[in-house]
């Protein structure tokens, strides 16, 4: 294990230059404090964890200090935000302070969410306050715990600062860890703007760090977005099995690696819902729970439109066209292992989606159900279950033919079925609501209730004793809580 001076940067990034990023400092926050950590984030950078609880860890994350080796840069990219184009976004309150490479050889970014002013702020102030910080770090880590790519973080510093939203609150930065921080934004930024040059460097930088095995294909370019294709095809798959709610699809938010980032007013689903809407500002329903999918494949086509100067365009249609059945494998592969199952049948689909809308109809957590389907055998679980919906004879005639599905995929013993589905049906996942509790202890300096919500998620699927609370279905007020991109 390192101690923090000891990470070994390499900063290949930076090195692209000032068409690509901005050289920026980050803002100290008054007063830092270390709100949460992440043991396993940080294990990533081979950091001993104690290292966390020592002032150079908050005054380092906070924006007192810098390694000599750290070159901080905002990036600048551009995107689709709501569907609209935006000519020039960029890193407007975070900064890639660098990129550290660990004993296994694995590069990841430290880039730090909420560090002040950057060229790309627009009319923001650089901050990010600490519900935003404590949410995202929750997330991420949560993310990664259920299997769903995503980027990581390693801690939240809290502050003294004062940052004005809709009422004045506390400024915060969460430090984020992943092994790239390029957007699709980033390639629409430099087509959009007739740079050439600096487009190839772009794509021979993600191509040779980040799908190198591509460059052993007739054409590597085409590769390469073929792999984005289905990297985002099952990650959303994942969001979708698991009823994640991202909520700000925008283009700039897409990850180059098909991973989750740059949360804001995200939502798992509690009673399942397939039109829920978790951003309080998407009036028009754009990123509702249904949309992902439809959104992604848009998201992906604009990609392809910038990566035009490299791939034919009937070349990048036929790669699009595999979008949705990378998804539907990904996808109904997950929910038949939530169902129990592990053989496939063609009527498969059929059953996922007569139990879906059955749970829609009913107001079903979307969670629990499976979760309890897994306690014991088919028929004792489907019995149990039964009260909990509305058309019950609806829910019997699904009954049955999920009890014949489950005879025919194989015998197995009531205690390996249960094994079975546990490992992939969450018991705790991160709720709004608690993550509301845990934000409004930590605005009051409490945050003891955001380290152990991050300790029982991080073991999603294992039941843990004395934390009943974290598993149940959340109380009216929680279903209804109001979450916008404000942060």
């Amino acid at each position: 294990m390192k101690a923090l001076d000891e990470l070994t940067f390499d900063n290949r990034f930076a090195r692209l230059g000032d068409a690509f990023s901005t050289h920026v400092l980050p803002e100290p926050l008054d007063e830092p404090r270390l709100v949460v950590a992440s043991d396993a984030a940080m294990a990533l950078l081979d950091l001993d964890p104690t290292v966390a609880d020592t002032p150079v860890f908050a005054e380092l994350f906070g924006g007192h200090k810098l390694w000599a080796e750290a070159e901080p840069r905002a990036m600048v990219y551009s995107g689709h935000q709501f569907g609209g184009y935006s000519p020039q976004l960029g890193d407007g309150r975070g900064l890639l302070l660098g990129e550290v490479y660990n004993q296994a050889g694995e590069h990841w970014d430290l880039h730090l969410k909420g560090a002040g002013m950057t060229p790309y702020s627009r009319m923001g102030d650089g901050r990010a306050v600490l519900r935003s910080s404590i949410r995202e770090f929750l997330a991420s880590e949560a993310l990664h715990a259920l299997g769903i790519p995503s980027s990581r973080a390693l801690c939240v510093i809290g502050s003294s600062t004062p940052v004005w939203r809709e009422k004045q609150e506390r400024g915060a930065m969460v430090l984020r860890l992943a092994p790239s921080h390029i957007r699709f934004g980033h390639f629409e930024y430099f087509y959009y703007t007739k740079k050439p040059e600096q487009q190839a460097e772009l794509a021979e930088h993600v191509l040779s760090l980040h799908y190198p095995e591509c460059k052993e294909q007739p054409e590597p370019y085409l590769a390469m977005f073929r792999e984005i294709v289905e990297r985002n095809a099952e990650m959303i798959a994942k969001w979708q099995a698991y009823g994640f709610c991202h909520g700000v699809m925008n283009t700039d938010n897409m990850s180059i690696l098909g991973i989750t980032f740059d949360f804001g007013p995200f939502a798992f689903l509690d009673d399942f819902d397939a039109h829920f809407i978790c951003n309080h500002s998407d009036h028009e329903g754009r990123y509702s729970f249904s949309n992902q999918v439809p959104i992604g494949q848009w998201n992906l086509s604009a990609l392809a439109q910038a990566l035009t100067p490299f791939i034919s365009v009937e070349a990048l249609k036929e790669a699009l066209g595999l979008y949705l059945p990378f998804y539907q494998a990904h996808y109904l592969d997950l929910m038949r292992r939530r169902l129990g199952l592990t053989t496939a049948e063609g009527d498969d689909q059929k059953l996922v989606e007569r139990l879906l809308k059955l749970m829609q109809n009913s107001g079903v957590d979307y969670t629990l159900f499976f979760r309890r389907l897994g306690d014991e055998s088919a028929a004792l679980a489907v019995a149990r279950l039964r009260d909990d919906f509305v058309d019950m004879a609806g829910f019997d005639a699904w009954a049955e033919q999920y009890k014949e599905r489950v005879a025919r995929d194989g015998n197995c013993s009531e205690e390996q079925r249960r094994e079975r589905m546990h490992a992939v049906n969450p018991l705790y996942i991160l709720r709004n609501y608690l993550a509301q509790n845990a934000i409004t202890a930590a605005e009051s300096g409490d945050y003891s209730e955001v380290r152990r919500l991050h300790e029982v998620l991080s073991k999603p699927f294992e039941e843990q004793a004395g934390m009943e609370q974290y598993a149940q279905r959340p109380p009216d007020w929680g279903k209804h809580l109001e979450i916008s991109c404000s942060s």
